[in-house]
């Protein structure tokens, strides 16, 4: 049966006919004079108007019966007849029905042009049982842990070390993290800080306190330890810098400048002897310097210490520049009016400020109740402040107090 007049147009319009097959080929197939396309093709291509995906296997167009000349003419009307069958389908008695082969036809290009398939492509039960959707991922969430089966960058993290329930704390970090990608993102960065002599043990550690240099360029992080460079810290000391404070690369170069630039000037130090104190303490570049600032103040206004006197103990203890300001006068009071240890022994022995207080107690009141507490220099039986704190108890007892760790345990329950 022969399409309507109203149905050409549509179904003309509804195939891709350009990017299927090209007119070289309709005319090799279908370029017989006197006949339409329309007429001789006896499979064509459906495009669905849902999904826009192609379907093979439309109705072939032929006829029903042979053609009789003398039920379907009237015999006045011969030229009539020989005109309608130039342009109507053959029989089938006259020639025997050729179906174009378009899976031959169809070059690879042109088949990469179809689309998918469609979601509303119908499917059978068979094929919809074997179907296994993927859990939805949940909206919100309070933690990352609901996100690691569906995200590679996640897992790959975790079997690095990172800890996801430490970072997950830190508002703006699990959108950070479920955004990137592992291999454009996170490998060049992994590449980078190996590179500076990060271990692959350490990546975890290091990831864990500063995840978010997975946002700093990496461009920015070259330039940042080309500037450490510059300034003579050599490849080990910026491994060590960058290892003990994980946000070091994420400062501008004019906050880390800046930063040496006040220590220097602030402590009157040389470039090297600067440089050292930043090296073994580096988040002095990292953290605030309010408590260095007040610390400077207390040692020079409330404990008396001379400017060359704090010089000399910083840079043998950097970490009293940021210790706590209470655990720093009430350790100066007990060794200073209790002790009765000037500020020129103190001086040589800074380790007491990096020492608990409660150790320090105990043992001098030990050593006082044996009557050795002896700390003058010029004087017989003399004990130094380094050995009193930084020894273990069983060195103390022994070659200090001259007495058992068990005497010494005893005298701990009277006080």
């Amino acid at each position: 049966m022969a399409l309507s007049a109203q149905q050409i147009p549509r179904w003309l319009n509804s195939i891709k006919l350009n990017s299927l097959i090209t007119a070289a080929q309709l005319r090799s197939h279908y370029g017989r004079p006197g006949q339409t396309l329309l007429h001789r093709l006896s499979a064509q291509p459906q495009v669905s108007s849902d999904s826009g995906f192609l379907q093979w296997g439309l109705k072939t167009f032929r006829t029903s019966s042979k053609w009789n000349s003398s039920s379907q003419c009237t015999k006045s009307s011969g030229q009539e007849i020989d005109s309608a069958q130039s342009t109507m389908l053959p029989s089938v008695s006259e020639q025997p029905q050729k179906t174009p082969n378009f899976d031959s036809e169809l070059s690879l290009e042109d088949l990469d042009d179809v689309p998918p398939l469609s979601p509303l492509q119908p499917i059978s039960e068979q094929e919809a049982v074997r179907i296994i959707a993927d859990p939805p991922l949940p909206p919100d969430s309070f933690t990352l842990r609901d996100y690691v089966d569906h995200s590679e960058t996640l897992q790959k993290l975790v079997l690095l070390g990172v800890d996801l329930s430490k970072i997950e704390k830190h508002p703006g970090a699990a959108n950070l993290l479920l955004r990137l990608d592992f291999e454009k993102d996170i490998n060049q960065v992994l590449l980078f800080l190996k590179d500076l002599g990060i271990e692959d043990s350490q990546l975890g550690a290091f990831l864990t306190k500063n995840y978010a240099i997975f946002s700093e360029d990496l461009e920015n992080l070259k330039t940042r330890v080309a500037y450490l460079q510059s300034k003579s810290f050599s490849k080990s000391d910026i491994t060590q810098m960058v290892r003990k404070a994980p946000f070091l690369l994420s400062f501008s170069v004019e906050r880390l400048d800046n930063r040496l630039g006040f220590f220097q000037k602030e402590l009157e130090l040389n470039v090297k002897k600067t440089r050292d104190l930043v090296v073994r303490l580096p988040r002095l570049l990292t953290g605030s310097l309010e408590p260095v600032k007040e610390n400077m103040k207390v040692y020079r206004l409330e404990l008396g210490f001379k400017h060359n006197e704090i010089q000399h103990m910083i840079t043998q203890i950097p970490k009293m520049l940021t210790a706590n300001k209470r655990k720093l006068t009430e350790t100066f009071d007990f060794v200073h009016n209790v002790m009765s240890i000037p500020h020129h022994i103190i001086v040589r022995f800074p380790q007491v400020f990096n020492a608990r207080l409660f150790k320090v107690k105990e043992r001098h009141l030990f050593l006082a109740y044996l009557g050795r507490a002896q700390y003058d220099p010029a004087k017989a039986n003399y004990i130094s402040l380094d050995k009193l704190v930084s020894v273990p108890d069983e060195i103390f007892c022994e070659e200090i107090a001259k007495a058992s760790v068990q005497d010494f345990e005893k005298f701990l329950k009277t006080l």
